[in-house]
């Protein structure tokens, strides 16, 4: 990549340009932002790096000017900082920055952090992948007995974006806790307040740290607000830790089906087949698609309760999605004794799938009573369906640990 650092310390620009050049990239600098000002245009780097505190134009000034170029606007802007103060941080991103790194440089970590910047990647990562309850035990080792939790990472230094708190979360927190990033930011999305999708809420870690940011996004149960609902669970008579303990800066917000705009995120939702209010979710970002829709029942056709319409509105849903992550609690032969449940069969799991036309199809939210061995079973139903229907669709089981890159 081509990348101009601005900064109007000497010693900064040496070392980052030393280290930029040693993993092979072009290195323009400055000291001047004014200077930057004039050459960015015509030298079109793929990223700008750029000091805050500087004479005559700071970097959030040159950032704004630089957004107000349209010829610019696939070039990524780095704020590189002494100041770690989260008003800094949020004015970065106002300004038009798609990252912010805090000085002093750490040799060891810098690339590391502009990567996660730069790169267009998206990656999927799996914490809890059954349903219900935890299910423990030996059978149980190979996929994971934790309930749903996936995060979505979109880099450029945007919150992480999780799906659900099942017990899963909590190797999510773990990994969180013990790494070395100062502040962490995240936007939560649960499906639905059934307790294997809320009741680990208490053992995010994040959540107790003074200086994070989370987001709480759920549906609206009609007089239930989602913030309600996770507290509740956490009053005296069910939990020693309430809600008022938690000491990073909490945001609830509602839902319903609509469309949101984060960035460069839209996510979509949908209201799905579930008892109670459950909604389904589309994040767009960077030309991908995931689609997470658990749980949700789509009933066998021979059923009066079939409906064809919700079946192709859930599929122009998911149309075109680069991995379908969709409740496929049910091998064909286990439904019939569970219908109403609000739990799928892994035919109608498949025939969603291959009329959405997505290009990977993960299956999702195991019944506690399935072992690895059946799971195994129920993928290999699922691609002999998919074959059957004449579907190109890539059918896979995620076991928890597992991550995708988009």
């Amino acid at each position: 990549m081509k990348f101009f650092i601005v900064d109007d310390d000497p010693d900064t620009l040496a070392l980052v340009s030393r280290l930029l050049t040693e993993a092979g990239h072009q290195v323009v600098v400055r000291a001047s932002s004014t200077g930057a000002l004039k050459d960015i245009p015509e030298e079109l780097p793929d990223c700008v790096i750029t000091d805050v505190m500087m004479p005559v134009m700071d970097g959030f000034e040159l950032t704004r000017e630089l957004r107000a170029r349209p010829a610019l606007a696939g070039m990524k802007i780095l704020i590189l900082s002494a100041k770690s103060y989260e008003f800094d941080r949020r004015r970065a991103k106002e300004m038009g920055a798609d990252g912010y790194i805090t000085k002093p440089i750490h040799r060891e970590t810098f690339m590391q952090s502009v990567f996660e910047i730069v790169s267009e990647r998206v990656s999927v990562q799996y914490w809890g992948v059954h349903g219900t309850l935890p299910a423990p035990g030996p059978a149980y080792t190979r996929y994971g007995g934790n309930t749903p939790c996936v995060s979505v990472d979109v880099g450029g230094g945007e919150p992480l974006y999780i799906f659900d708190c099942g017990s899963g979360i909590k190797k999510l927190s773990d990994r969180i806790m013990g790494g070395s990033a100062e502040r962490f930011s995240g936007r939560i999305f649960i499906s639905h307040t059934h307790w294997d999708h809320i009741n680990t809420v208490p053992f995010f870690g994040p959540m107790y740290v003074r200086g994070n940011q989370i987001e709480i996004h759920g549906p609206y149960q009609g007089d239930l607000t989602i913030e309600r609902a996770i507290s509740a669970q956490m009053e005296s008579v069910y939990f020693p830790v309430t809600i008022r303990e938690f000491g990073a800066r909490i945001v609830f917000r509602d839902l319903r089906e609509e469309t949101l705009q984060f960035g460069p995120v839209r996510l979509d939702t949908m209201l799905l087949r579930h008892p109670g209010y459950c909604l389904g979710y589309r994040l767009t970002c960077r030309g991908r698609v995931i689609c997470y829709v658990t749980d949700n029942e789509l009933y066998l056709p021979s059923d009066p309760r079939h409906d064809a319409r919700y079946v192709e509105r859930l599929a122009d849903f998911a149309r075109d999605a680069d991995v379908l992550i969709t409740d496929t609690t049910y091998r064909d032969h286990e439904y019939p004794s569970k219908v109403d449940w609000g739990h799928s069969c892994v035919s109608q799991v498949c025939d969603f799938a291959a009329r959405a036309q997505v290009k990977r199809l993960h299956l999702f939210h195991h019944d506690p009573d399935q072992t690895d061995v059946d799971i195994d079973a129920k993928l290999d139903d699922a691609r002999k369906e998919l074959a059957r229907l004449g579907s190109k669709v890539v059918c896979e089981a995620p076991a928890e640990g597992d991550s995708l890159v988009l």
